[in-house]
């Protein structure tokens, strides 16, 4: 099955969206809507009620785009120079920080944003990056729906509150997971993008050996070669030198002393932690996690599955793998869902399968309530329905090789 004819397929060939789903997702959408605008003139988002800025993710992204405009590109890595220049972009000094712990790559974005004032950055980022996730979900999707699907998932209020670069990271994940089989050098492209956040991307050359897309891991090294050379040009030595040596701080301060709060980790590292259990004992559990998803997306993009269940479950796999995962991240959950949304389309929900979708989205609402890892659940859910589709997939499409 070429690309071309998954995008193409005829929705009216399929079972369509039920109402009550379009409702729902209606109905969420407009409760994000609702809460947005009425934070924002609050003074509860991006500013507060005396017009100075309010201390959220974003501000690590402004302030580190200043010190790049201001010739000081090392000093990102630097978290007394970094926080200093938090509290200058939002007018006053505030408890916490919020550090940088990107690769170089993506101060190119950084320092664009800086151009602008605080609050229109932010507002810009969001008006950049939204576009690119709504249109990634819609053309997985494959219809009109997929744009109300992607503005309801309750992830989207997540980011969006906080300026993060979950939208970001679920366009370039979707999108190139879209373009794979069509069009594998642009594939390799987005993949290679999303180096900026090479967390993400731990099972990503598992899938792509294993199906034998090497057109697309040339693509994707080369991109990332590339970035990191032209980064290097730009930003120098000692910066690249910061990102590596920041490393190890940063895993000791958020991993080892849970300087952010080991419940805010959405992963099985941080519910092992948040349950009281060693460093050791929650690297043994990733570990294990690690190496399980490792296996399972090597067999699954090796078997005769339809390519959508191949692509959802390294989406979803991919949240699991890494130990790092915040509930801004979960926008990226998005991605498989849509896939397995589309194959329902075409098919007909299976047994329990709309239901513990809605399940997955509820437990990433409740998160502000528990602080918990309720979000490495309902990625487990998206998993555990990506399985079972996996094993139950029959006919034609589920036995003719894809890749």
């Amino acid at each position: 099955m070429a690309l071309s004819e998954i995008t193409a397929a005829p929705r009216s060939a399929g079972m369509g969206v039920p109402r009550p789903v379009e409702l729902v997702c209606f109905a969420l959408l407009v409760s994000n809507l609702v809460y947005l605008c009425a934070s924002y003139f609050d003074g509860l988002w991006i500013l507060t009620s005396h017009g100075k800025g309010i201390p959220t993710d974003f501000v690590n992204v402004w302030a580190a785009g200043r010190l790049v405009l201001e010739g000081h590109p090392a000093g990102v890595y630097d978290w007394p120079t970094h926080k200093a220049a938090e509290e200058i972009a939002l007018g006053g000094p505030f408890a916490g920080y919020f550090g940088w712990h990107y690769p170089p790559i993506f101060l190119f974005a950084a320092a664009a944003l800086a151009l602008a004032p605080y609050a229109i950055a932010f507002g810009l980022w969001l008006a950049v990056t939204v576009p690119i996730y709504l249109v990634a979900i819609r053309a997985i999707v494959g219809s009109r729906i997929g744009y109300l699907f992607a503005a309801a998932f309750p992830a989207v209020l997540c980011n969006s509150l906080v300026g993060q670069n979950g939208f970001l990271s679920a366009g370039l994940m979707g999108g190139a997971l879209l373009m794979l089989t069509e069009r594998p050098v642009l594939a390799g492209i987005a993949f290679g993008a999303l180096t900026y956040k090479p967390h993400l991307g731990i099972l990503i050359p598992v899938a792509l050996i294993a199906a034998g897309q090497w057109r697309t891991i040339t693509a994707a090294g080369v991109t990332t070669v590339l970035m990191s050379a032209i980064s290097w040009l730009a930003f120098g030595t000692a910066t690249w030198q910061g990102f590596i040596g920041n490393i190890g701080h940063t895993s000791t301060a958020f991993l080892s002393n849970g300087f952010a709060d080991f419940g805010k980790l959405q992963t099985a590292f941080g519910l092992v932690r948040t349950l009281g259990g060693s460093e050791p004992l929650a690297w043994i559990v990733q570990s294990l996690v690690i190496t399980a998803a490792a296996v399972l997306v090597a067999t699954l993009w090796r078997s005769r599955a339809r390519y959508e269940i191949k692509a959802a479950g390294l989406a979803a796999a991919s949240m699991l793998a890494t130990p790092y995962l915040y509930t801004y991240d979960l926008v990226v959950l998005a991605v498989p869902l849509a896939f397995l949304f589309r194959v329902a389309c075409e098919t007909g929900f299976e047994r329990q399968e709309l239901s513990m979708s809605g399940v997955a989205c509820a437990l990433i609402v409740m998160f502000p309530f528990v602080t918990a890892p309720v979000g490495f659940f309902a990625v487990l859910v998206v998993a555990w329905l990506v399985a079972r589709r996996a094993l139950r997939a029959t006919g034609p499409a589920a036995s003719t090789p894809i890749l």
